[in-house]
C-alpha cells in the first residue's frame, strides 16, 4: 500500500494513496460531477440510484461516470445488496489520496515511515497517544482454571512495540484482567494471554473467528479456525485477531494470545515484525484480521525469534 505523507508543524499524518501512472484517470478529476461522486463515496458507500438522488443527476450520467471510475480504479465495489428484487453494487472509494509520479527521482527520504504499522494500531493508538487498555493475565492462580499466567512477560516486547507510536503514557497504562472493570470493557481493549490464564479472553474466546478449545482427545488446549477448518495443536502456535468489542460500539479489541507463553510471544512477535502481513486479513477472507503464527528459534538459542504465518 503506498502513503502520503502530510506534516505539518504540529504533526505528521499518513493517508492511504491510490498512486496510477494513467493520465486519464487523473484527466477526469477535472469534471465536477466526478468530484462530487468522489466525495459522497467517500463519506459512505452506496450505489448510484443513491447517488442520482443525492445529486439530483440522471441516473444514466451517474452511471456512466461510475463505470470510468471503476475503470480506472479509482472505486472498488464494497459489496452487493438485493433490493426489490434486483442486485445494487455498493461502491467506495479506494483511497482518500490519488496521485501521479511524475518520475522516480526527487524523493528527500529513503527511510521506511511504518506508515502501515501507523494505520493497523488505529484505533488503539491515536495521535501518538495510547487509546486502549492492555490487559494482562494475573500471575496468581485466578479463574475457573485456576491458572496464573506468565504471558505477561511477553507484554515486555509489546510495549517496546507500541513505544514506537506513542508520545506520552499515561501510567498505569495497562491491568491485570482481575483488575478489569465493566467500564474498562467499553474501551478499545488489547488482550494479551489465552483463555486458560487470562478470563477477559476467556470472556470472547467463542465469539472469535479462531478461537481456543479445549481437547478432551488430547487433553491439552488446541486452537480451532472456524475459517481453514484447521486445528492446531503446537505449543509454539499462537493467534493474532482483531475484532469489533462486544461489550461496546465502536470501540474494538485486539488479541494476541498463544497456549502458554511460547505461542503467545509467537502473536507478539508476528504483530511487531510484520503488522503488514498481519494486515492482509486471513487468506480465507482478508476483511477478517485473524492470523495464525508459529513460533520459530532462528539462532538457535532456546528463545523463540521469529515466526511463520500458518494462516
Amino acid at each position: 500500500m503506498k502513503f502520503l505523507i502530510e506534516e505539518t508543524e504540529e504533526e505528521q499524518k499518513a493517508y492511504p494513496t491510490f498512486l496510477t501512472n494513467n493520465p486519464q484517470a487523473i484527466a477526469i478529476l477535472s469534471n465536477k460531477l466526478i468530484q462530487q461522486i468522489l466525495q459522497e463515496l467517500g463519506k459512505y458507500p452506496c450505489c448510484p440510484m443513491d447517488l442520482a438522488r443525492k445529486l439530483k443527476q440522471h441516473e444514466q450520467k451517474i452511471y456512466y461516470h461510475i463505470r470510468n471510475l471503476e475503470k480506472f480504479g479509482l472505486i472498488k465495489i464494497e459489496r452487493l445488496e438485493e433490493r426489490v428484487g434486483a442486485t445494487a453494487k455498493i461502491y467506495s472509494v479506494v483511497s482518500p489520496v490519488i496521485a501521479y509520479k511524475l518520475f522516480d527521482d526527487g524523493s528527500v527520504i529513503d527511510k521506511k515511515t511504518r506508515a502501515t504499522e501507523i494505520k493497523f494500531l488505529k484505533p488503539f493508538v491515536e495521535g501518538g497517544k495510547l487509546n486502549s487498555v492492555i490487559v494482562v493475565g494475573s500471575p496468581d492462580p485466578h479463574g475457573k482454571y485456576k491458572s496464573p499466567a506468565s504471558d505477561g512477560y511477553c507484554g515486555i516486547n509489546l510495549t517496546m512495540f507500541l513505544g514506537g507510536y506513542v508520545d506520552e503514557i499515561k501510567i498505569p497504562f495497562y491491568k491485570l484482567d482481575t483488575q478489569v472493570t465493566k467500564d474498562d470493557m467499553k474501551k478499545n481493549l488489547i488482550i494479551l494471554g489465552g483463555p486458560k490464564t487470562n478470563i477477559i479472553t476467556d470472556k470472547i474466546n467463542k465469539q472469535i473467528p479462531i478461537y481456543f478449545d479445549y481437547s478432551e482427545e488430547f487433553k491439552d488446549w488446541v486452537i480451532v479456525s472456524t475459517l481453514t477448518k484447521n486445528v492446531y495443536r503446537e505449543k509454539y502456535c499462537g493467534i493474532i485477531v482483531r475484532i469489533k468489542n462486544p461489550f461496546s460500539e465502536g470501540k474494538e479489541i485486539l488479541l494476541l494470545a498463544g497456549k502458554g507463553f511460547t505461542g503467545s510471544r509467537g502473536a507478539v512477535l508476528g504483530l511487531s515484525k510484520y503488522a503488514k502481513e498481519v494486515s492482509k486479513g486471513n487468506s480465507v477472507d482478508s476483511n477478517v484480521i485473524a492470523r495464525v503464527v508459529r513460533g520459530i528459534d532462528i539462532d538457535s538459542d532456546g528463545i523463540v525469534d521469529d515466526v511463520e504465518f500458518l494462516e
